[in-house]
């Protein structure tokens, strides 16, 4: 697949844009990745550049080479990409009004066996998010990759990019089907079941808070506490390695508390839904699972142009604080050209999880 990766350092927003673009080519796509304080300045000048080509982006933390820097990337996809961008507005509300104009870009992207993704952006709402984007997608077997916003100053509204248009509380999207190859995604996840895990029930929750309030008739931290042998202090710096999961056969879906409530329940950020089966998991050994990731990889992709992760918040501190972070970065990059940028949530398929990372491998 014909794919082009501009990169900039550069502070000055239009020293950067140029840059940037100087690999840009003849685009069919551009995907914009800049940190905050120059996404919407530079979204809107690559946007009177290419006035006719489509465009998404977010502001973001990005990976790229070896390391994690405050970069601006350009992602350009070429001859060899059909490509439909849009916009799910009004995630908190009313989000299935985008749903027929997302229908019609999936009729005429004419998905084709495992050579198209939905790769998308967004600021809020994941769990009303994903289950709208499958109205459109999942007939046509279109897998879902994508993050949510994250790392964004106190008192800025998160944004992402469609066409030149800057959008709140929603998702940008772009269905992107590779002519000349396939494009396989891939989910690890590094934490699992303790050595005798213990399977609880949710029996009361606040959706809209996305709160856990308690499990089997107990107070959700308390909970907690017994099974990860920690306080209540403890409880939030302990979710890097102790984080919960939603138990669905023999699939676990990782949520991540970020807040303790007053009343012991434990605030997170993926909704937990009442009579869910919860377990508190335990972190493996994330070098291997990671090497096995990468394994896998290359074994189902003779020719690589693009690996695109999304890593999250949790994992990519976990990693930090472990010194691991450059290593982990790294080693994707050996496999492939490899872009990545963290999420404060990541969607992946039919669902959104924490703690995880999703990727997207287009040959």
């Amino acid at each position: 697949m014909q794919i082009s990766i501009g990169t900039s350092l550069k502070s000055d927003v239009e020293a950067a844009v140029a840059e940037v673009c100087s690999k840009a080519g003849s685009p069919k796509l551009l995907v914009l990745l800049a940190s905050f304080d120059q996404f919407e300045k530079a979204a809107k000048i690559i946007s009177d550049r290419y006035p006719n080509v489509p465009l998404i982006g977010s502001g973001t933390i990005s990976y790229y080479d070896t390391s994690s820097d405050k970069r601006m990337m350009l992602l350009s996809f070429g001859s060899d990409v059909d490509a439909e961008v849009g916009v799910i507005r009004n995630l908190s509300s009313a989000p299935m009004f985008d749903v027929p104009a997302m229908e019609e870009k999936v009729s005429k992207i004419q998905a084709g066996d495992s050579n198209t993704i939905c790769l998308e952006f967004c600021t809020n709402d994941e769990e009303r998010l994903v289950t709208t984007l499958n109205v459109a997608l999942e007939r046509a077997r279109i897998p879902i990759v994508g993050g949510t916003v994250f790392g964004y100053p106190a008192g800025y509204t998160p944004k992402v990019l469609v066409n030149g248009q800057l959008y709140a509380d929603a998702c940008c999207y772009a269905l992107l089907k590779n002519k000349s190859g396939k494009i396989r995604t891939y989910s690890e996840n590094i934490y699992g079941p303790m050595d005798c895990p213990v399977t609880h029930i949710a029996t009361k929750v606040n959706l809209g808070a996305k709160e856990l309030v308690s499990l089997d008739g107990r107070p959700a931290a308390d909970v907690y506490c017994q099974d990860a042998n920690v306080s209540r202090g403890e409880i939030v710096d302990n979710v890097l390695t102790n984080p919960l999961g939603r138990v669905i056969g023999d699939q676990i879906f990782i949520t991540s508390p970020y807040e303790v409530g007053a009343n012991g329940s434990l605030i997170s950020y993926k909704k937990i839904n009442e009579n869910d089966s919860i377990q508190v998991l335990e972190l493996k050994d994330y070098d291997a699972i990671g090497l096995e990731t990468r394994r896998k990889i290359r074994d189902e992709n003779s020719r690589i142009s693009l690996i695109f992760s999304v890593n999250c918040i949790y994992r990519h501190l976990l990693y930090s604080n472990k010194g691991y972070l450059d290593t982990f970065i790294g080693e994707m990059k050996s496999v492939g050209p490899h872009v990545g940028v963290v999420g404060g949530g990541e969607q992946y398929k039919k669902q959104h999880v924490n703690q995880t990372m999703v990727c997207a491998v287009f040959e």
